[in-house]
């Protein structure tokens, strides 16, 4: 069997699905590696490199998609419902039959599916891993999560007009920054621990009772509404309900009044398949102190804050909002090595001795929760709550937090 991948070609996107690594543990399974050319430039991994791990460097993505019996992306192929301007319709190129693995937002762009399904396509979305024990080494969205936690806490440091740390100097005293990380997710512990690293006093709010013992357990100060509402704001699979109306007045004056003192906020809430949830409102912003810094991760779902400007940094009331697109991607190297790390662990055991055949056990708790579409059938919950013609929600005014 062969294995593909291609240079991805959304924007703001320089990770790959495969490391030279990663390639050479496919191919001691008996696969055929093929890469599109200039495939890990963005990740500094050269055709060399791949070609040295046992890869075929081949020019264009058509031979690769046309070819591949299993194609291993980072972002969902391109075609019906999921176009990029001056780009070719990727699922277009994929060989009938094939099967695919990569974050495929499943909660939206019904036409992708449905125009792999009529090309047998069996695909599998990787946002959907569940959080199982057997699972953990394929969890994109945790190891991405992480990385991102921590370049937001540097792009905040970047645009700080001030130091992280307390500094006692002969000139005087410097005062350590105060950093507020919303969610406590994946993403927002590993910004917490980012920011006590560099020395910033930092505090951290979320809905989910667990959340508080693993943010005193890095340092920070836990800041929420602590009711009956609250100890039971947890779903089974570790994500944050929505709150009632009562509970989200009650957070938002809290935080209303825990943000004015605050020289960075690190936002990082989402709620699965829906948009993110406002937590900073344009009237926290405009509390804020002149110089203070706001990162919001969740731009890319409408945004934490309504003032975020999805892939841009803007000023509003003296305050730095920055927005950036995939943050993963700004550390593209890491970032690969980890997600196609996760790639090889969740693709391994679906592998038949030999390399020969795909051998795929339907009954199992991973594939069942990642499978989306099996050959001619759109098969996932998630898919089949989608419109036909489905446009973008309306932002809700909720409070949650995930990764």
């Amino acid at each position: 069997m062969k294995i593909g991948i291609v240079r991805e070609r959304r924007p703001n996107e320089n990770r790959v699905a495969a490391t030279p690594d990663t390639i050479k543990k496919f191919v001691g399974l008996g696969l055929e590696v093929h890469v599109e050319s200039g495939a890990g430039i963005g990740a500094s991994i050269t055709d060399a490199g791949f070609a040295n791990a046992g890869a075929t460097v081949e020019n264009g993505p058509e031979k690769v998609l046309g070819q591949a019996d299993i194609v291993l992306k980072v972002q969902k192929p391109i075609g019906p419902g999921a176009p990029v301007k001056g780009e070719a319709d990727e699922v277009a190129m994929m060989k009938d039959g094939a099967t695919l693995a990569c974050l495929m937002e499943p909660y939206r762009d019904r036409a992708l599916f449905e125009a792999l399904a009529a090309r047998n396509i069996s695909c599998y979305a990787m946002e959907l891993v569940p959080r199982i024990s057997r699972a953990q080494s394929m969890d994109v969205l945790s190891s991405q999560s992480n990385l991102a936690g921590y370049k937001a806490v540097i792009e905040a440091g970047a645009a700080f007009g001030r130091a992280f740390p307390m500094m006692m100097t002969a000139a005087g005293t410097v005062p350590p920054a105060k950093c507020l990380v919303m969610g406590a997710g994946v993403a927002g512990l590993q910004a917490i621990a980012t920011a006590r690293r560099l020395g910033a006093v930092v505090s951290a709010t979320d809905v989910r009772p667990a959340a508080k013992e693993q943010v005193e357990s890095l340092g920070a100060s836990f800041v929420a509404v602590e009711d009956e509402e609250f100890k039971q704001a947890e779903t089974a699979g570790g994500y944050a309900k929505e709150m009632s109306p009562a509970y989200r007045e009650k957070q938002a004056a809290l935080i209303a009044e825990t943000i004015p003192k605050q020289d960075i906020v690190i936002c990082t809430a989402l709620i699965p398949g829906r948009p993110a949830p406002v937590l900073v409102s344009a009237e926290m912003v405009k509390a804020m102190k002149p110089g203070s810094v706001i990162v919001d991760l969740a731009v890319e779902q409408g945004g934490n804050c309504p003032l975020s400007k999805l892939g841009k940094v803007v000023e509003e009331h003296g305050v730095v909002i920055i927005g950036h697109a995939n943050m993963p991607s700004r550390v593209a190297i890491d970032a690969s090595a980890l997600y196609a790390k996760n790639l090889l662990n969740f693709v391994s055991p679906l592998i038949a001795e030999g390399g020969t055949a795909l051998s795929v056990d339907m009954e199992d708790e991973i594939v069942k929760g990642t499978l989306v579409t099996n050959a001619s059938e759109i098969v996932h919950d998630s898919v089949h709550a989608i419109p036909e013609a489905a446009g973008k929600p309306k932002r809700a005014a909720t409070k949650a937090a995930a990764d």
